[in-house]
């Protein structure tokens, strides 16, 4: 798939030697979905500051559409939009007002049409005339997505896009960003609720201490990183693994009443051997009376990163 920005030995040291960015390699592939994940602090938001012209990069270099940016930054820009995380926005504006005036920034001709659909696509249509500050902070973040928007970008960063929503809007904007990506846009989300990057996300990369840990599709980092767990509740207890399971990375849990599979790590492959576990208990003659199954989630691969890397 076609590149639309490439970070090559991306590098910021603050004054005072803090480096927010530690030579990042990243290429994100034009209509995609790209998750950043990491702790506070990590370097997510001074990366996409680097790449919206808010953070001077150290070192290394950005180039997105095919344009160098420390050569043609403002050509490039212009198709770069921005959802920020904290909410900056001039709260004494009308709705309407604001989101006009975010395409003027950008050179645009006014669009009355596109904005009313940019309005109306994000419920903020009958919100047009009511000032900023009188919406609630589901709505207001709604008003930082259709700034982002006004300017019709083909790459925009959403940072944080539902901090301090209820799970109901959160839901919400899952739908919004998932039209958005239909309609040809490539997405970089930050986000702390990793079930987001879960449910939407292409691909995800893993940042701590300014330094790019993993990068990978959802699908196959979950693969190739995951494990399963199984319980498996026996009919009678057992003093001691029988030589027919001892081979299989089990233990006996709860005086000998349950027995616990922890295995298919970097294989994919725990839910065909907890198969074959089962099995072998049956040949075995040991009757079970229930099994619980359960594969690792991105968070708990997330979490499992972050500790092999402390």
């Amino acid at each position: 798939m076609e590149p639309i920005l490439e970070l090559c030995g991306l590098t910021k040291v603050y004054p005072g030697g803090l480096k927010a960015l530690d030579d990042v390699d990243l290429t994100i592939r034009k209509g995609e979905i790209f998750a950043l994940l990491g702790p506070n602090g990590a370097g997510k938001t001074t990366l996409i500051g680097a790449v919206c012209g808010l953070v001077r990069p150290s070192g290394g270099t950005i180039c997105a559409f095919g344009l160098d940016m420390a050569q043609d930054w403002r050509k490039a820009r212009a198709r770069i939009g921005l959802v920020p995380q904290e909410l900056s926005t001039d709260m004494f504006e009308p709705v309407i007002r604001a989101v006009s005036y975010s395409r003027g920034l950008f050179g645009l001709a006014p669009d009355p049409a596109r904005i009313e659909e940019i309005l109306r696509s994000l419920s903020l249509w009958e919100k047009r005339d009511e000032r900023i500050m009188a919406l609630s902070g589901g709505m207001k973040r709604r008003v930082l997505i259709a700034k982002a928007l006004a300017h019709e970008p083909d790459l925009l960063f959403l940072d944080e896009p539902t901090a301090g929503v209820d799970v109901e809007l959160r839901k919400g904007m899952w739908a919004i960003i998932d039209e958005m990506r239909a309609r040809g846009v490539t997405i970089i989300l930050t986000t702390h609720y990793i079930e987001e990057a879960e449910e939407m996300a292409d691909r995800v990369g893993i940042i701590r201490n300014g330094k790019i840990i993993a990068v990978d599709e959802k699908d196959a980092l979950m693969a190739k990183l995951g494990r399963t767990e199984a319980h498996i509740t026996l009919a009678e207890p057992l003093a001691a693994l029988p030589e027919a399971i001892a081979t299989y990375p089990v233990e006996l849990e709860q005086g000998g009443t349950s027995l616990r599979y922890r295995g298919g790590d970097g294989t994919g492959k725990g839910k065909a051997e907890v198969a074959e576990l089962t099995k072998a208990l049956t040949r075995a003659g040991i009757d079970y009376t229930g099994i619980e199954t359960r594969e690792s989630s991105l968070e708990d691969i997330f979490v499992s990163l972050l500790g092999e890397d402390a």
